[in-house]
């Protein structure tokens, strides 16, 4: 069939060694992938720090570059989303249901549980839990992002080579080399990473979407619940990604956007209001003020809090990097038509306030809970913390509800953007993969995701994700080098064309 591609056969030959050996010896799987992370942690964390700085500046440079005019896309050629579908299917895509529960968990564990430089429930400790969770979720999270989807987006739409991680380091490599095994080891690596972090992902969020349904309605918490959200969960995928990404994504991604906004307007208006406010101004200039000293922070000296760099900030950095083939071919798709510039602005500055905006007021009201001796919010697991904040205030139980309806649609707007990312990678680059295509690997997704769960494998295939970054980051340093030449070579060309219509001008008029 001329839509199997060695792509697609090595990467599902890939992610089925990995399913079985999850399968079988899930507590090995762990032990052993757990190993390779802590190596990565222990001897690459500066590596991890310093690619991702460097990365951050990469992007703001080309804001005021010389590059900033190039559009992604042909010349004159408009934007394909409007601003506001644009920014839902930003945040929808690189955030997820990973918004909903860490906007309150992370910094109730910064604050109360696992500090990073303070004595757990003290003043700074609080104040700290919050500013590294904006140092989390901000910029630095989105520069990786922006310059996978910037390179993809310039080279297929600008340049009109196929949608493939590959294709972009042609001007490095060259096409022969690209469409060769190198090439394909490198997009299998993209899909693989995908693969896993996604099927990871739903099965967390099927336990999630299950902890809430015990919460309120006291629905069985079991593996049985959780494999019916997920056969639910896959039926409605499923239909969203057949019907395409203007129809699906996009209408599903609007409607998270808003009901997203109105759980976050609820909850500040009963929640502590001034408390939030007064926590997310000076919030705002911490994180600015100790910006560059988070951002280079290992601290060889201290072991504890090496640990904890570890355990979080190197965490993040490998698991935002692990997502960028993912995420950035998504942005990539959906960013047709905008100069660089304009793309650069909204992918790096426009989430990044959405999420310091959803930290402030979930996170803040739940350190007031805490803090004012009213619940234990720490000792509640990830996917019941946001429960358990809500209950607190008035309107908990209409918050709760809205909440499952949020995460269930992150759930599926997640799978479907992945499935279209598999599609498209699997497909020769095809902006418009086939629907039996995108079916195959949204059914691949839930299958893996059910085993997880089953399994309880769900922290070794995690792990696997972070292991599958360390080789992708270089390839993401490639491609901002790839896009330079290119994006340079470009810009030389139309000022010697220029020159020369100069030099023609002249001399007819002489």
């Amino acid at each position: 069939m001329k839509s199997i591609t060695p792509v697609f056969l090595w990467s599902v030959a890939l992610c089925l060694i990995i399913l079985i050996w999850g399968a079988i010896a899930p507590v090995n799987l762990e032990n052993v992938s757990e190993s390779v992370t802590t190596f990565f942690s222990n001897n690459f964390g500066w590596y991890y720090l310093l690619l991702v700085v460097v990365l951050l500046v990469f992007c703001i440079y080309l804001i005021f570059s010389r590059f900033g005019d190039i559009r992604l896309g042909k010349d004159g050629e408009k934007p394909e989303f409007n601003l506001m579908s644009w920014f839902a299917m930003l945040f929808s895509a690189g955030m997820g249901m990973g918004m909903v529960f860490w906007t309150t968990a992370e910094p109730i564990s910064h604050a109360f549980t696992n500090t990073p430089n303070a004595e757990a429930g003290s003043a700074k400790a609080i104040n700290d839990s919050l500013q590294y969770s904006f140092f989390h979720w901000g910029v630095h999270a989105w520069a990786i992002y922006a310059v996978v989807a910037l390179v993809l987006a310039y080279f297929k739409f600008h340049k009109d080579y196929p949608g493939l991680i590959s294709a972009t380091l042609v001007p490095l490599f060259g096409e022969k080399a690209m469409k060769g095994w190198i090439g394909t080891l490198i997009d299998v690596l993209a899909v693989f990473a995908t693969v896993m972090g996604v099927a990871a992902t739903l099965g967390f969020g099927s336990a999630q979407i299950n902890s809430g349904l015990n919460y309120l309605f006291d629905i069985p918490r079991n593996y049985g619940t959780q494999l019916i959200v997920l056969i639910i969960a896959t039926v409605l995928f499923t239909v969203s990604a057949w019907s395409g990404i203007h129809k699906g994504i996009k209408y599903l991604s609007n409607i998270n956007m808003g009901l997203g906004f109105i759980l976050l307007g609820m909850l500040f208006l009963v929640g502590p209001t001034i408390y939030i406010l007064n926590m997310f101004v000076d919030t705002i200039g911490s994180y600015i003020t100790n910006f560059f000293e988070m951002s280079f922070n290992l601290a060889p000296q201290d072991e504890e809090a090496r640990g904890w760099i570890n355990a979080w900030t190197i965490f993040y950095w490998a698991w935002w990097i692990s997502w960028a083939p993912f995420v950035g071919i998504f942005i990539a798709r959906i960013s047709r038509g905008r100069t660089i510039k304009e793309f650069m602005i909204g992918v790096l500055f426009v989430p990044s306030i959405i999420c310091f905006i959803f930290f402030a007021v979930f996170g803040v009201s739940a350190l007031n809970i805490e803090q004012n001796g009213i619940a234990v919010i720490s000792d509640l697991a990830i996917e019941t913390a946001t429960f358990g904040v809500l209950q607190e205030y008035p309107l908990g139980a209409l918050m709760s509800f809205i909440t499952i309806f949020v995460i269930a649609i992150f759930f599926i707007t997640s799978a479907d953007s992945a499935t279209f990312v598999l599609g498209m990678l699997t497909s020769r680059g095809s902006v418009s993969p086939k629907g039996s295509v995108k079916i195959t690997w949204g059914i691949i997704l839930s299958a893996m995701a059910a085993i997880i769960v089953y399994f309880g494998g769900t922290q070794g295939l995690q792990n696997m994700l972070i292991i599958s970054a360390f080789p992708f980051s270089f390839v993401i340093l490639l491609m901002a080098i790839s896009f330079y030449k290119a994006a340079r070579n470009e810009k030389m060309t139309e000022k010697l064309k220029l020159k020369e219509s100069k030099k023609t001008t002249h001399s007819r008029y002489k």
